[in-house]
């Protein structure tokens, strides 16, 4: 009798023993055991990974409630849209680039805007692919941007 109490006391007091070296092992806020606020992760991760993926990427979206961003373009530079991206060009001029796939689906004029062909003003595009179609503008402009898009010089 006297060797099974000492069994169940010795494996009682194992099982105290390592979960107690468990919880010691593991401190809070310790590289085993991270400890961070909704505070912290709202105010300082988040802009930190949008900073870091907005400058490694280049790439900028719209909010994607059917709102459009106005972007100011340069002289000389190009706006690539990015899959199912929607550009309205406000002011300036500029040409389409076309992509691997074809040319811009211009909707509101029913064509396909091929390499070199001028974007016509107030006119709805769509990019349905992500590859390189854009446009290259030949004067300072106002393009209305709704998805994924980059800006890049020429």
């Amino acid at each position: 009798m006297k060797k099974f109490e000492f069994k169940k006391t010795a494996a009682c007091a194992l099982c105290t023993v390592l979960m107690c070296a468990n919880g010691v092992s593991a401190n809070p806020g310790s590289a085993d055991d991270p400890l961070i606020t909704l505070s912290y992760v709202n105010d300082v991760l988040i802009p930190q990974i949008k900073s870091y993926v907005d400058t490694h990427s280049g790439l900028q979206a719209a909010i994607s409630n059917g709102v459009y961003n106005v972007v100011n373009v340069s002289k000389g530079q190009i706006i690539v849209g990015g899959q199912s991206c929607h550009m309205i060009m406000r002011t300036g001029s500029g040409s389409a680039i076309a992509g691997v796939g074809g040319g811009i689906a211009d909707v509101t004029g029913g064509t396909d805007l091929k390499t070199g062909t001028p974007i016509p003003l107030n006119h709805e595009l769509i990019f349905p692919l992500d590859d390189g179609r854009g446009i290259k503008m030949e004067t300072d402009a106002i393009v209305m941007v709704k998805g994924i898009y980059s800006v890049r010089n020429g």
